[in-house]
């Protein structure tokens, strides 16, 4: 038997490389069932983060659908997400370049169905009866003021759109009876964003096509719906965080009845299109649901009446069912996601498809420790603990690791204990990871979600560091060589606890907000999002200077990465321009890498390869570890 060989932690030598994360890495989301054809969507990196959609024929056959340079997405919301839908054998998708509408029939190439202009589409669903698709349409159309949102039928001849519901600021989630005679759909205006509160409605269609008698059904400003699906006996189901806890109600007999009321997530936020926690099979409702920091699927078949569904994954989302088949997009601690195909009447499931066909040894990987800790307040918090590992090193006796603290976007997202081969990139080097879910994230709870209300920039903060210290206190990391990383919402959590406390040395924000101020010019959907996160502006703008770190880098003494998308349209580059020229100004130990070609997320495999092998340099120069192999480094200036 080897032994390990001596080295100090975050200068091992991973066999997980960028090349290795670039070439096997895609994003899978959107499983579809289509008579016996199943769908999926791949995100492929290295295609320029091309969507494409895939169809698995039944007698085995898999092959792309739309051909290059088509890309299936859409950019309403600007996240996107429900841009394609597999109808009879057509597919129907908004293409990303021109945000068209397209057909495509088997054997064919995909033909524009809407007119070129600057409408958007978004979460389609067949009205075959009338010959359109119902979807929901975002008009940019108009340069002088916001667009404009709505509910909109397309006709399948001619591609001319109509208004069916219009007047709320947004609309989401169009879902049609199997009658064809009832049309629910969910609104909300700013302030508000989805998941604090918006309304469900149901309204009849009338012979012309049009909507008549509608009527609100659930929700309100302090409610969350979410998911709206109507079961094939035309029983309209949703999920409502009424009783704190996004759980599962159905709406009959004019009644809102829970089905399986648990102290438990039956879905995430609401930032894209086509989510689906449930869906009707032959025995009931198939749902997945988030209780103890992972994810279960469970049959409903009845009010109250649950039945496990056993399966060797810790995280599952995107449930899709007909009949006795469904599928999933699964993953667990050790298994990156994958579209799962489960057989309901006996049990089996099998892959079809894995987000990454990387096999790596278990004494590579570093497995999530769900971790509960003390913060501000008397409060706790929650995260996920990876120590570092890798079966060919150990760190010298009394040595602690250095660790990365992970803060997740959004803000009210989430992070899980999915595999994640980035975080592994890192452990493997002997880095620690703490992915932590700071007061505001979802899947504790609206009361847990609710905690940043008011205190973004504090709660967040607070979160985080207190996490570092946490370890740090329990032996497990050096405190003095403590990172913070974070991306979009994450990255202006990353900045401000850089300026705000002293507990990090480093800190590298993607994308991040360094000017709240700034951000109240950003895009539609997240326009008035920072008054339930900071307050109301104008009126509370000492608020948005006393937590925009660019307003006080006097307090900035560590060491800064910046990493931006030169076309982000969330979060525009000059937010990081600003914080990159005042740390020059300050002679702060500053490093920039602007993308061109790059929006709001990383997609290019360039783009990740070059910025995780930076990162890798940005630490080892800050913390003065000596890397055992040449990465494409960063200059870091003024350090």
């Amino acid at each position: 038997m080897t032994h390990p060989q001596m080295a100090d932690y975050g200068a091992w030598k991973s066999p997980i490389t960028t090349e290795l994360i670039v070439a096997e890495n895609i994003s899978l989301s959107q499983p579809t069932l289509d008579g016996e054809d199943i769908y999926w969507l791949e995100g492929r990196p290295q295609e320029q983060g091309r969507n494409v959609m895939v169809r698995l024929t039944p007698d085995g056959v898999v092959a792309d659908v739309n051909p290059a340079p088509f890309d299936a997405r859409t950019r309403v919301h600007e996240y996107g997400g429900g841009a394609y839908l597999a109808a009879s054998g057509v597919v129907y998708f908004a293409n990303f370049a021109d945000q068209r509408l397209y057909y495509q029939t088997p054997g064919a190439a995909p033909a524009p169905l809407t007119a070129a202009g600057a409408r958007r589409y978004a979460d389609l669903v067949m009205d075959r009866a009338r010959g359109r698709l119902l979807c929901i349409c975002e008009d940019h159309s108009d340069a002088s003021r916001e667009a404009v949102n709505s509910v909109a039928a397309v006709a399948l001849d001619s591609g001319e759109v109509t208004t069916l519901v219009a007047g709320s600021d947004f609309y989401a989630a169009p879902r049609l009876s199997p009658d064809g005679r009832r049309l629910a759909w969910l609104s909300w205006n700013h302030p508000d964003m989805p998941w604090d509160g918006c309304e469900l409605w149901v309204a009849e269609i009338d012979a012309a096509g049009g909507l008549a008698a509608a009527q609100r059904v659930a929700g309100s400003r302090q409610e969350s719906i979410a998911q709206p699906l109507w079961s094939p006996e035309g029983v309209l189901h949703f999920i409502s965080d009424r009783s704190n806890w996004w759980n599962l109600y159905r709406w009959q007999g004019g009644r809102v009845e829970a089905l399986y009321p648990l102290e438990a997530e039956f879905c995430y936020p609401q930032w894209v299109f086509g989510m689906a926690g449930y869906a009707f099979c032959r025995q009931g409702v198939l749902c997945t649901y988030r209780a103890q920091g992972r994810s279960h699927l469970a049959l409903l078949e009845g009010a109250g009446a649950a039945r496990p569904v056993a399966l060797p994954y810790t995280e599952i989302d995107q449930v899709q069912a007909a009949g006795e088949t469904a599928l999933l997009i699964a993953a667990s601690t050790t298994a990156p996601p994958a579209v799962v195909r489960l057989d309901l009447a006996s049990g089996e499931s099998a892959v079809l498809r894995r987000s990454s066909t990387l096999a790596m040894d278990d004494g590579y990987l570093s497995r999530p420790q769900p971790i509960e800790f003390p913060t501000a307040g008397g409060k706790r918090a929650h995260a996920f603990f990876y120590a570092p590992r890798n079966r060919d090193f150990a760190a010298p006796a009394g040595q602690r690791p250095p660790l990365l603290v992970f803060s997740h976007g959004g803000p009210t997202g989430a992070t899980d204990g999915a595999f994640d081969i980035r975080i592994q990139y890192w452990t493997s080097r002997g880095f620690a990871v703490v992915d932590v879910n700071y007061g505001g994230s979802s899947g504790y709870g609206r009361a847990y979600r609710q905690r940043l209300n008011g205190q973004w920039g504090v709660v967040d903060v607070e979160d985080c560091t207190h996490a570092a210290l946490y370890l740090a206190e329990q032996g497990l990391v050096d405190r003095e060589r403590l990172a913070i990383r974070g991306g979009s919402a994450g990255g202006y959590t990353t900045l401000c606890c850089l300026v705000f406390t002293d507990v990090f040395k480093a800190g590298a924000s993607y994308f991040g907000i360094s000017d709240l101020d700034v951000f109240l010019e950003t895009h539609k959907f997240e326009s008035h999002y920072l008054e339930s996160l900071v307050g109301p502006y104008p009126e509370r703008r000492d608020l948005y200077i006393a937590r925009s770190p660019i307003h006080h880098l006097d307090r900035l003494t560590s060491a800064l990465l910046v990493l931006q998308g030169l076309e982000d349209k969330i979060v525009l580059p000059n937010q990081a321009e600003m914080i990159v020229e005042a740390a020059r100004a300050k002679g702060l130990p500053v490093a920039y890498l602007p993308f061109a070609g790059e929006q709001h997320g990383f997609r290019q495999a360039a783009t990740i390869k070059r910025a995780l092998d930076a990162e890798l340099s940005f630490y080892a120069q800050v913390f003065g570890i000596a890397l055992p192999e040449a990465v494409e480094g960063v200059v870091v200036e003024n350090l």
